[in-house]
């Protein structure tokens, strides 16, 4: 067998132990929910999960090719956190082009985003319920994405919780490292001190240069978007490209 085969895959969030064996205590930018399904969403799951979600296990094989989950070589796009796929599924079929990864640990929006996306016709999307920041940075090669699409993370508002924030220094290390060149990063949020943060890390992250931009016509308006407004809250979309 080969070195290649040998190699230990790194361990994923919520697998990683102390030198005793104990589960180490991890600063993550989610918190994973209820996992019932509603029978609409069983539906769909029956229906596509075969086809179009990865196994979590799958990520941890030593040889493991994001494109074989697609069946093509493509452009890789990955979207981090689709909640229940309003957007993916029509950015998807508007994109038949690219393959598109789409990152949700919340099992019941990876069901309903199945249905939106065999809604759309976009079969160029699968699924992972494994955690967004370790999956860029071990299963995504430098320079091997075209595109990364963050739209309405989990703004955690609360100041003790800010550092469980997904937009840090480290994170914009890795997407920066794992972006082409002229490879961009769309970002959306509805939460002014977020999107405050957002610039201050990412105008400081040196192979990025972006900032505020007018919304994304193409990204569909989603609950995400519609509860901020209704909430009298501001849209701010951001886009940054690797240089």
């Amino acid at each position: 067998m080969s070195e290649h085969h040998l190699r230990t895959a790194p361990a994923r969030p919520h697998q990683k132990l102390t030198d005793d064996g104990r589960r180490m205590r991890e600063v993550l930018s989610y918190s994973r929910r209820g996992s019932r399904f509603t029978p609409s969403q069983q539906e769909a799951w029956d229906a596509h999960a075969q086809a179009w979600v990865v196994p979590d296990e799958e990520v941890d094989r030593a040889d493991v090719d994001v494109a074989s989950w697609f069946g093509r070589e493509a452009p890789l796009v990955v979207e981090i956190g689709c909640g229940v796929g309003e957007a993916t599924g029509v950015l998807a079929a508007a994109r038949p082009d690219v393959n598109v990864l789409a990152l949700e640990v919340w099992r019941p929006g990876v069901a309903a985003s199945l249905a939106e996306v065999a809604a759309a016709g976009a079969d160029n999307v699968r699924f992972c319920s494994v955690d967004a920041a370790w999956c860029l940075e071990h299963l995504v090669p430098e320079g091997g994405l075209a595109e990364l699409w963050t739209f309405f993370p989990d703004p955690w508002p609360k100041t003790r919780h800010h550092k469980r924030r997904l937009v840090s220094p480290g994170f914009a290390a890795v997407v920066a490292s794992r972006l082409q060149v002229g490879g961009l990063w769309r970002l959306a949020t509805d939460w002014a001190d977020y999107a405050d943060q957002m610039l201050e890390v990412l105008d400081a992250e040196p192979a990025l240069s972006g900032g505020r931009v007018p919304r994304w016509q193409d990204r569909p308006v989603t609950k995400f978007e519609r509860k901020g407004r209704e909430a009298g809250r501001e849209i701010t979309d951001l886009a940054y490209a690797k240089h």
